[in-house]
């Protein structure tokens, strides 16, 4: 016991007691704890004094003392001696005790003031329950929980003030699992009411409450306000099953993967990958194509020969919810707008193609009337040729004139058929590196047969140098020479008789004005809309059909009104890169 005291009383270095409590409580007792002893010591010293003393006058009373007497008082001075010996040696005790003591009840009251303070500044609520379910114990953080005070909660049995009304029954058997011990080590969730009516959710944990001896004496609860995290989680909860939802519900295969030393882990998919891919990572890679860079915003077009469709890619590399760097892919099916484009591209083509022949047709007369004077100057020189060898004096320098000249006239026709069939056949649509000159030169000449016809002439106003440029030759050959038959059409009535096609270099772009002196417009850009015309024989698609021609080839085509009459109408091309050689046409054709 004493060594209990000992430890107790002596505060180790490694204790968990602060200073402060252990001060603050051996403070009032300092230097009291000796004062017992010293007044019995001070009292006893005083009764010595007194008894030698008497002795001394009682010596000095008696005139003649025995040897008997001597001895007899010898011995009782011995006896003093001895017992005031003990009396020291058990003062001595009795004031090591007292100090022994004393240090122990400071030591006590400071590991209790800190408990108490500890208890009093948590917010966890301390209740304890006896054997038979009766409140036996609150700390002030389970008053402040509920609201009620320590001396409402003491010695109260059920129902409980901080029960639900109307559950008292479900109340009732949460209070039997916890007296029976088999409450769960997670702890119970349990629902109280406050003592202003407001209500709220607790976690609560049970331990069993034993004595120093080790037997069972109650049930220790503990109980935690889980009100707002619990908001907060079921908040959580939700927006995570709408985000799950949503990803699940899309059409795009959504996949995470991580790159680990067996390859890429697949992290999540959503259902539309599973469905192309299943389960495993495989899909992922068959889109990654190899490419282990870091993506941010690229976007390539990928075909997955395990799914057979078309998939627009969409990579990124993000940290996911352990710190990792993972890529995230995001795949959309595109195989059914490809079909469309596909079906698009065609349908475009044969529009063009369209077209096309149908400005030959407007022009079937002027061509007939260009290929006319050819033919008839082909049979004049071959009948007069005919003519000097029936004769029998034919010249031959002026045979020989004649049929030169013929063949001058047939290679002339020539040209102009081999140029219409160029112009009206059907190809595929070919981007590559090409003379500006060669475009205008073949729109010109079929532009000036009905020109000619009209009595209007085209005049070229050209730079010094014009740079090639990456476009498909006969598409802008279409979309010069209807610009250029409007513009005839347009002066037929005007007394200038000039139109101007300008063209001018503005890096990187070309840019090719066809300006004419007609009548004008009122709105110009009405003209680009589909089936409008300001003709009355019109279709209205032959603007629109060269204005997407022109934006194909990431140009722009526009129309503005002449400040001196009539309309300019202008369309841009991109300079070809002077470096471009026959190796970088081949991609450049496939984009096209």
């Amino acid at each position: 016991m004493a060594l209990e005291h000992k430890n107790m009383a002596t505060p180790s270095k490694k204790s968990l007691i602060p200073t402060t409590f252990y001060d603050q409580a051996n403070h009032p007792r300092r230097g009291f704890y000796w004062l017992t002893p010293v007044i019995v010591l001070i009292l006893y010293l005083c009764v010595m004094g007194v008894f030698v003393w008497l002795q001394q006058l009682h010596n000095d009373s008696v005139m003649f003392v025995t040897i008997d007497q001597e001895t007899r008082q010898q011995r009782l001075l011995m006896v003093v001696a001895a017992l005031s010996l003990v009396i020291v040696l058990s003062l001595l005790a009795l004031w090591r005790y007292t100090r022994f003591r004393t240090r122990a009840e400071a030591a006590l009251i400071a590991e209790t003031g800190f408990r108490r303070a500890m208890e009093n500044s948590m917010s966890t609520g301390m209740r304890v329950f006896d054997m038979h379910g009766r409140i036996a114990y609150v700390n002030p953080a389970f008053c402040r929980m509920i609201g009620w005070n320590e001396a409402d909660l003491i010695g109260r049995t059920t129902p409980f003030p901080y029960w639900l009304p109307g559950r008292h029954a479900q109340h009732q058997e949460t209070l039997d699992v916890l007296l029976s011990g088999r409450t769960p080590s997670s702890g119970l969730e349990v629902e109280a009411q406050r003592r202003d009516g407001s209500r709220f959710t607790a976690r609560m944990y049970v331990s069993p409450l034993r004595d120093p001896n080790g037997e069972q004496i109650g049930w220790m609860t503990s109980m935690t306000d889980i009100t707002e995290p619990k908001r907060i989680r079921e908040a959580l909860t939700a927006a995570h099953e709408r985000f799950m939802t949503v990803l699940e519900g899309l059409d795009d295969a959504i996949s995470v993967v991580a790159d680990t030393a067996d390859g890429l882990e697949l992290l999540f998919a959503n259902r539309t990958y599973r469905r192309f891919f299943g389960a495993q990572s495989n899909g992922h890679a068959e889109l990654l194509g190899g490419r282990l860079g870091r993506f941010t915003d690229e976007t390539v077009e990928t075909f997955s020969s395990s799914a057979q469709r078309w998939f627009e890619v969409h990579h990124r590399i993000l940290a996911w919810t352990d710190g990792r760097r993972v890529r995230l892919q995001v795949a959309r099916d595109i195989t059914e707008r490809r079909t469309h484009e596909e079906a698009s591209r065609v349908q475009q083509e044969k529009i063009q193609l369209t077209s096309r022949l149908t400005t030959m047709g407007e022009m079937a007369s002027s061509l007939a009337h260009e290929l006319n004077q050819p033919l008839t100057a082909i049979s004049n020189y071959n009948m007069a040729a005919v003519a000097m060898l029936k004769s029998g004096h034919a010249d031959p320098d002026r045979l020989v004139e004649a049929l030169e000249k013929a063949a001058s006239q047939a290679e002339r026709a020539g040209k102009i058929i081999s140029r219409i069939r160029e112009f009206v056949k059907r190809s595929e649509p070919r981007r590559q590196q090409v003379s500006v000159m060669r475009i205008v030169e073949n729109a010109v000449g079929f532009a000036d047969i009905d020109a000619r016809k009209r009595q209007v002439e085209i005049q070229l106003d050209l730079p010094e140098y014009i740079p090639d440029v990456l476009a498909d030759p006969i598409l802008i050959e279409q979309v010069l020479l209807n610009l250029l038959k409007n513009g005839v059409e347009a002066m037929e009535s005007s007394d200038y008789r000039t139109l101007h096609l300008v063209i001018t270099h503005q890096l990187p772009l070309i840019e090719i004005a066809v300006i004419d002196r007609g009548h004008g417009l009122r709105d110009p850009e009405r003209l680009f809309e589909p089936f409008y015309s300001t003709k009355s024989e019109g279709l209205g698609m032959g603007l629109n059909i060269c204005r997407t021609i022109i934006e194909s080839h990431h140009g722009r085509l526009w129309a503005s009104a002449n400040p001196e009459g009539g309309t300019i109408f202008r369309f841009t091309l991109p300079c070809a890169q002077p470096q471009a050689t026959s190796t970088t046409e081949k991609p450049q054709e496939l984009n096209a």
